[in-house]
């Protein structure tokens, strides 16, 4: 049975950081490679970064770009999701995800998903 436990969100200011992790268990790891994406009230969920099984290569939706760092240990089946100068529309539900491909940032395309953790970033 195929998990991913996401823990590290809360309420922070504009300006603040938080960093989200996300250990997986039940699917062989490092054959995945990674993403989060995140979900607010009446939008769909998007893609926000991914990273390969190696982690030598990395993907972030331009909104983000310079402010989130992904990375991972595969040592400890975790992949980790650095939110520097949070910005209130950054407010979401952030999930983590073993995505289908590299490239494929669809979230319709994901076969596993965390049941996702809440950021709220406060004016």
């Amino acid at each position: 049975q195929v998990q991913l436990v996401e823990s590290g969100g809360g309420l922070v200011q504009a300006g603040g950081s938080l960093r989200l992790s996300c250990v997986a268990s039940g699917l062989p790891f490092s054959s995945y490679h990674m993403g989060w994406f995140r979900q607010a009230p009446g939008t769909e969920r998007d893609f926000v970064a991914a990273i390969s099984r190696s982690g030598t290569s990395t993907a972030y939706t331009d909104s983000v770009k310079g402010r989130f760092t992904i990375s991972r240990d595969n040592a400890k089946n975790t992949v980790y999701l650095q939110m520097n100068s949070l910005k209130p529309e950054d407010t979401a539900v952030y999930y983590c995800a073993a995505v289908p491909g590299w490239g494929i940032w669809s979230a319709r395309r994901v076969d596993y998903w965390g049941q996702g953790t809440q950021v709220t970033v406060s004016s």
